[in-house]
């Protein structure tokens, strides 16, 4: 026997310790060895993926994003080790299957002088017995259906002569085995690198078809198969996941960005307006930075993403470090034209479908005042209800440590700024909104703060890339569930569309002043109030997700959607089949708390009305 392989197999005592204390206490296994192998198994589960080789490729890649696998320097370790995890998870499993995954030498049918991108190779083979050829079958149907983008899978048989190591079925014996090897298409021709785009969706390709092959194996080995495939993945985030996820959130915590791009002289600004004859733009001052923005992003960037061993965790971070790369380049462009079109990045712009929607409001919803005018309500009454509303949900959740703070550089109204509740000294709100409002801002942006803070990965209550439009459109499905959906309410959210409409195609403060009171008709007040939430920090395209978000929430509702997993955490609507996935590998937990007005009598029969089929002008109630 081979030296190493003698000093290797010495490891089989404390893996065998180690199997056995995943079995009696639930403790994942995670052993590196001297040689660069690894064994990783985080609950116990009827499968093991093998890749046997160095540690580079796709095929390296797409073991080690399994929940068990095992990478290996040399086949024969590797089916000792093998062996011993299959004795072992046979038993509890009641079956057992092994997934060797590695890469073909060479992408046959690609030549110089193709005039098209031919399919690309992925040979199978396995034993003779019924469950493995199940899963076989299992893994041609997944993989020939899911193009990698530039190319089709082209599935066939594995001719074991033409594989330079020895196949590691022959070395398991009686142990069942299905065997995997692909084309290298993610790498450029000619040995100058590989294209990683194409090596993502390769390794999404082969993690997927294996799952789907682990679950039609257990089914044909008479054995409950999994509700979805997808929750025989990972449960456990490992040490790279979540320091990763901690050091962008730590970047993330330098700046609040709404706050940073918020005039603190709004009261000023609008005296100055008015003085002005309502022609002059007025002088907006924000907040200086408290950070460099060029140590933010060299930061941001030094985060490694390239050892997550989970695709779809990595995607998610790569996503909100892009994002917060755009708003940090936004932040350094504050107060000059560029700001507006880094917005226009970041939030898109005003499409004509939801400019339509947008003037269809505005032309039906023409009650401009309450139908009788009351005394408004100040600061430190809507304060006061605020504190009553969060001790309600702390009740039931004790870490729902929110804190309100009235503030006298905001302009009227309220903001969240992650755990704190922040309200503006100027707020004058009507009663009949107090309750919409509060449920709009703790009932939908504090709940799924703390939600998404419970959950193990600090995006979810910061916020995935683009949550927002899905939380505000939440948020405003919020407003109407209590019954504080007024006319004017509606007409603002409109309003703010076609504001951001006319600051994308150019035109000043002044100008969009003027279509905003004159050609819809909001008073002087309210349209500055409009105006000047999309023109700061130089042009702020935010302003549009309201009435996109609440289009894509009725949307959802109509198509039989469930409003459960927009809890969990600050989610976008993208993110709502991810979001799926996680929770049905385990990896998130329901969520804690679920808004309270969605239990009132008020709420119910709205909530059916929306599931029913409307149109977010039919939330205003004659």
């Amino acid at each position: 026997m081979k030296p190493k392989l003698v000093e290797a197999l010495s490891l089989l005592a404390p893996i065998e310790a180690g199997l056995d204390a995943l079995l009696k206490e639930g403790k994942p296994i995670r052993y590196d060895f001297a040689d660069g192998s690894r064994l990783h198994i985080d609950r116990p589960l009827p499968f093991l993926c093998i890749y046997v080789g160095p540690a580079q490729g796709a095929a390296f890649d797409a073991v080690s994003a399994n929940a068990s696998y095992l990478i290996a320097t040399g086949s024969e370790l590797a089916g000792e080790i093998a062996r011993l995890v299959a004795t072992t998870m046979h038993d509890r499993c009641g079956a057992f299957l092994v997934i060797d995954i590695g890469e073909l030498a060479e992408d046959r049918f690609l030549t110089d002088d193709a005039p098209f991108l031919p399919p690309f190779e992925i040979a199978l083979a396995s034993g003779d017995t019924t469950e493995e050829k199940a899963a076989l079958k299992r893994f041609a149907t997944a993989a020939s259906r899911r193009d990698a983008k530039y190319r089709t899978p082209r599935v066939g048989d594995l001719n074991p002569a033409a594989c330079e190591e020895p196949q590691l079925s022959d070395i398991l014996g009686d142990i069942r085995c299905l065997t995997v090897r692909f084309a290298p298409i993610y790498r450029i021709p000619g040995g100058k690198g590989t294209y990683p785009a194409l090596r993502d969706l390769v390794v999404a390709n082969m993690v997927d078809s294996a799952l789907q092959a682990v679950s039609a194996f257990l089914k044909a080995s008479q054995l409950e198969p999994p509700a979805t495939h997808r929750s025989l993945g990972r449960r456990v985030f490992i040490d790279a996941v979540a320091r990763a996820d901690r050091d962008m959130d730590k970047i993330a915590s330098t700046f609040d960005f709404l706050l940073a791009v918020t005039p603190i002289n709004a009261e000023q600004a609008w005296l100055e307006f008015e003085a002005g004859g309502f022609e002059r733009a007025p002088l907006l001052l924000y907040r200086p930075h408290e950070f460099e923005v060029t140590d933010q992003k060299r930061k941001l960037y030094s985060v490694a993403l390239d050892h997550l061993e989970d695709p779809l965790l990595a995607g998610l971070l790569s996503e909100k470090q892009q994002e917060l790369d755009l708003q940090l380049s936004m932040l350094a462009a504050r107060e000059t034209p560029r700001f507006a079109e880094l917005g226009r990045a970041l939030y898109g712009g005003v499409e004509p479908e939801l400019v339509s929607r947008a003037r269809g409001i505005l032309d039906k919803a023409t009650d401009l005042e309450p139908k009788a005018r009351q005394k408004c309500l100040g600061a430190d009454v809507v304060a006061a209800a605020a504190r009553e509303m969060i001790a309600r949900y702390r009740a039931a959740y004790p870490d729902f440590e929110a804190s309100v703070e009235i503030r006298s550089d905001l302009p009227a109204g309220l903001l969240v700024s992650r755990n704190r509740l922040l309200i503006s000294r100027d707020t004058k709100l009507a009663p009949e909104r107090l309750l919409a409002l509060l449920s709009h801002e703790i009932g939908v942006h504090l709940l799924t703060y703390f939600n998404g803070d419970m959950q193990g990965l600090t995006i979810l209550r910061s916020g995935l890339a683009g949550y927002e439009g899905m939380q505000e459109g939440l948020a405003v499905l919020a407003e109407y569930l209590v019954g504080g959906m007024t006319e004017a309410r509606l007409r603002l959210i409109a309003a703010r569309v076609l504001a951001c409409q006319a600051m994308l195609d150019g035109a000043t403060f002044e100008d969009t002043f003027r279509v905003v009171h004159i050609d819809f008709g909001l008073d002087r007040r309210s349209a500055f109030n409009v105006v000047l939430r999309v023109f700061r920090g130089g042009g702020f395209a935010k302003d549009a997700i309201y009435l996109r978000g609440v289009v894509q929430v009725l949307d959802h509702l109509k198509n039989g959607g469930s409003l459960t997993p927009f809890w969990i955490g600050k989610i976008s609507a993208h993110h709502f089949g991810i979001i799926q996935e996680l929770s049905a590998r385990g990896l998130l937990r329901a969520p804690k708390l679920e808004p309270a007005f969605l239990s009132s009598e008020v709420a119910r029969p709205r909530l059916k009305k929306a599931m029913a089929g409307m149109d977010p002008v039919d939330m205003i109630e004659t």
